[in-house]
């Protein structure tokens, strides 16, 4: 009887382990937010507000313009984990991958994007939201978004720089509340180069949380892992390295940025030109 109730409980167990680690659905499987607007090829221009999706890849090979651009608000474009890319125009690209410029309420999430000169650019207006994208080979910047009350967050940015003729690249860029993403590898073609993995343009912005590495400049060029661009910006649980030894600064500020519980690795000046906040901070 013990015997026939253990191998009981053991089969129960079995089917437990089973039921608990089955896949789940993919998210590219799922389009009930779509409501049957879908983006089939490239170039495309969004027009209609609403959510906009991915179900495939796809690629272009133009330079100039966007392979998506937005020219409506309130738009949602859900790639489902897809991919899109521009790589075929080659390091002369002129071209962004996504563009909005003068919108409200943009969200760009889940999506691959690779090979533009920008990957994402928002140009004014304000409210919009780029999150859970995975952007690599940009030849300029990664993201890009001018706009206020606007978030970046949770991306990863790979391999940004190659641009003909351009000495310097920057992963990610702009008045956003940037956080909890990922930059990992940015240069540029022409030396002396300058790499710069993230820039907050405007005071009371929050950059926090994110990993910087692999910032590689050449010839006498330099290096800057974070650059806060305006008092009032608060740095903060950020981790930033170089490619090994560097000429650069890992956080650069102006007076009056708050920088507290960052760590810097490899640069030649660690942070520079901040107030150290140990607790509460003001200033007038």
């Amino acid at each position: 009887m013990i015997r026939m109730i253990r191998t009981h409980h053991l089969a129960a167990l079995a089917l437990a382990i089973a039921a608990s680690t089955a896949l789940p659905a993919a998210a590219a499987e799922s389009y009930d937010s779509c409501e049957g607007r879908y983006i089939e090829s490239l170039p495309a221009t969004i027009s209609t507000p609403g959510v906009w999706c991915l179900r495939k890849d796809l690629a272009t090979s133009q330079a100039y313009g966007a392979a998506i651009q937005v020219a409506t608000n309130n738009v949602t474009l859900d790639c489902n984990g897809y991919k899109f890319g521009g790589l075929g125009a080659g390091p002369g690209s002129m071209a962004s991958g996504v563009y909005a410029s003068g919108r409200q309420n943009l969200t760009v999430r889940n999506c691959g994007i690779r090979g533009f000169y920008y990957g994402v650019l928002v140009e004014g207006g304000a409210g919009h939201l780029v999150e859970d994208n995975r952007l690599d080979n940009s030849l300029l910047n990664g993201i890009r978004v001018n706009a206020d009350n606007s978030r970046v967050r949770r991306n990863a940015v790979f391999d940004t720089g190659g641009a003909t003729g351009r000495t310097d690249a920057t992963a990610i860029i702009g008045s956003a509340d940037i956080t909890d993403n990922t930059v990992s590898g940015v240069f540029a073609q022409t030396t002396p180069s300058m790499p710069v993995g993230i820039i907050a343009t405007t005071g009371g912005q929050q950059v926090s949380r994110n990993v910087v590495r692999g910032l590689a400049p050449s010839g006498d060029g330099v290096a800057y892992g974070i650059v806060a661009n305006a008092a009032g910006i608060t740095v903060d649980g950020n981790r930033v390295a170089a490619a090994g030894p560097v000429n650069g600064m890992g956080i650069v500020g102006v007076p009056n940025t708050f920088c507290i519980n960052n760590t810097v690795a490899y640069f030649t000046a660690g942070v520079v030109s901040c107030r150290a906040s140990t607790s509460n901070d003001s200033f007038q």
